[in-house]
């Protein structure tokens, strides 16, 4: 199997890793996303609903798998790790109540001499449980632990030539995605359908590369469910009068890139044509903004300008770091478009600018994934930023 970067790119990720674990003083990193894992190694399994992790020591010249047994040999196929370097626990370990597969991880440390280093790992990782971290604990009393969460993240931040080229690829497919989405969208349509073919469309991609799985599922919140951001489908079908909001991604490698638009079937109502007016035009004007030198929270300063003049507002935040991504969550979890981030541009850096707008019983979402160059910013995906009204 062929993987998605050189070597030569892992192993600089490794050095960078481990110049950001100096600086936190981390003598031995434990990585539990699976984003994380494949960043570091090219681990790519659906694995992660049992405890995985990579280790990444100051002292040890490559990363250490360590997973169920029966996905060992998915990290030989989809890693550069020798096999010194791969650790397989029984199935004893897996879902029983008097043991942890976070002992075996001890029982691994303590093999290679890491077991009264400074350990960091990721305390808010999804895949990283109260459970494990007792057993960690337990089994190695000689460590200091650390939380090393955005240890990892935050290396991650600024993309690599060849991440961005995966994620131009995705933008690509984002535009066939959204396409297939909206047109699905008609009074008399189930949603399950709709669903149906966003999915045909994401994965058979576009003739010369296919599409991964999305860390989010197609979101189609419709009627009064656009009030909120994050309804699925149902089997009931979509009505002339009503808004469905597509919050979608395609992903290459499992590099995402995400966009919002909205849907009204019918002649939509001043309130909401006048709110979707005010939401592209404010997100044009912070698109014109965002370059390297400016932070996050200035972009929000001026979204809040414009769309001051339309009488909307929002609380919460409109935009986050995007990448390669695991479910459920395509963010990355670093910087964030809201007052207070004070995160400055550079480079590279990739962005789902987000500014839903969410009332009582309806709402508004139109998005833009996009990548910072090195004078501005360029959006991954040609999508017409505009409220699509079909009547």
């Amino acid at each position: 199997m062929t993987l998605p970067f050189e070597k030569h790119e892992y192993l600089d990720r490794i050095d960078r890793v481990k110049r950001a674990m100096e600086n936190e003083g981390i003598e031995v990193l434990i990585s539990a996303d699976p984003a994380n894992m494949n960043y570091l190694t090219g681990y790519d399994g659906w694995s992660f609903y049992v405890p995985q992790v990579v280790v990444t020591a100051l002292a040890e010249p490559e990363p250490i798998w360590i997973g169920r047994g029966i996905d060992a040999n998915g990290a030989r196929v989809t890693t550069f790790l020798g096999d010194s370097s791969i650790y397989g626990y029984s199935d004893d370990y897996v879902q029983k109540r008097d043991c942890h597969a976070m002992d075996f991880v001890a029982d691994v440390l303590r093999e290679r001499g890491l077991a009264s280093k400074r350990i960091g790992v990721e305390m808010d990782a999804y895949y990283y449980s109260a459970a494990g971290h007792a057993a960690l604990q337990q089994g190695l009393p000689n460590a200091t632990f650390l939380n090393g969460h955005w240890v990892v993240r935050w290396v991650r931040n600024v993309k690599s030539d060849m991440e961005i080229q995966y994620m131009k690829q995705a933008g690509r497919l984002m535009e066939l995605v959204m396409q297939v989405g909206v047109a699905h969208i008609s009074a008399g349509v189930r949603q399950c359908d709709a669903a149906a073919a966003i999915y045909q469309a994401q994965i058979s991609g576009m003739g010369d590369f296919g599409g991964d799985y999305t860390a989010i599922c197609p979101m189609l919140p419709t009627g009064v469910g656009t009030s909120t951001p994050h309804l699925t489908w149902s089997d009931e079908t979509f009505r002339e009068g009503e808004a469905t909001i597509l919050e979608l991604a395609a992903a290459r490698c499992h590099y995402h890139s995400p966009l919002a638009r909205t849907v009204f079937l019918g002649t939509p109502p001043d309130h909401i044509a006048d709110c979707a007016k005010g939401a592209v035009e404010a997100l044009e004007t912070v698109l014109d903004v965002i370059k390297p030198g400016v932070t996050c929270e200035e972009i929000v300063q001026v979204w809040k300008k414009v769309v001051a003049k339309y009488g909307i507002e929002k609380d919460s935040r409109m935009g986050y770091s995007i990448g390669c991504a695991y479910p459920p969550d395509w963010g990355e979890h670093t910087l964030s478009l809201r007052l207070g981030d004070k995160t400055v541009l550079q480079p590279n850096m990739t962005i789902h600018v987000m500014p839903g707008i969410w009332y009582d019983n309806w709402g508004v979402e139109i998005s833009e994934a996009i990548r910072i160059t090195d004078d501005g910013c360029e959006c991954l995906a040609n999508v017409a930023r505009d409220l699509f009204v079909k009547e």
